[in-house]
């Protein structure tokens, strides 16, 4: 029979699976408590939960959620970063992080119901975060207005200096 820290743990799961974009998995083993408060805090500064559970806690969670298996990348210790928000920013960090202390290694990256595997890291770290692409959008969008500003004053510039001459040449 489970006891109710499990049953309670599971709940505390599923509820943060359930309202969670994209999960990554690492393990974590191998990193000193000085690594992981750095990491963690990271992690706080973009909203980033960053948590360690049980394997088979974890896996009751998403089987309560319906997800698809994720048994494979629940093997060894296993900590969670889940973002909420922006998908990639925990991707970014994380690489930043691998590439400056060589871990956590990541198993695996659930995004949009689907598991990848480590090789995902890389590609979430490489996209543009949800406010880098609205910027790409935005300059994309001035940026004809802007030509069609500077095309139409080059004209009116051309016809000021003609009608200028013109003065000139009258007087």
């Amino acid at each position: 029979m489970p006891n109710t820290k499990n049953i309670e743990k599971v709940a505390e799961l599923s509820e943060k699976f359930n309202k969670a974009n994209t999960i990554y998995f690492t393990d974590y083993l191998g990193l000193d408590v000085t690594s992981i408060t750095e990491l963690r805090s990271e992690f706080y500064k973009s909203d980033v939960e960053y948590l360690v559970a049980k394997n088979t806690l974890i896996k009751l969670a998403a089987e309560t959620n319906n997800f698809v298996d994720i048994s494979e990348v629940l093997a060894g210790s296993t900590a969670m970063a889940i973002t909420y928000e922006e998908p990639t920013s925990a991707a970014k960090i994380l690489k930043n992080f691998v590439k400056k202390h060589k871990l956590p290694t990541v198993k695996g990256v659930l995004f949009e119901g689907s598991l990848h595997g480590s090789d995902a890291l890389e590609r979430m770290a490489s996209l543009p975060t949800h406010e880098e692409s609205l910027s790409m959008l935005l300059s994309a969008l001035q940026q004809p207005m802007s030509k069609l500003a500077a095309t139409l004053n080059a004209s009116l510039v051309n016809l000021v200096n003609v009608l200028d001459s013109l003065k000139e040449q009258k007087s």
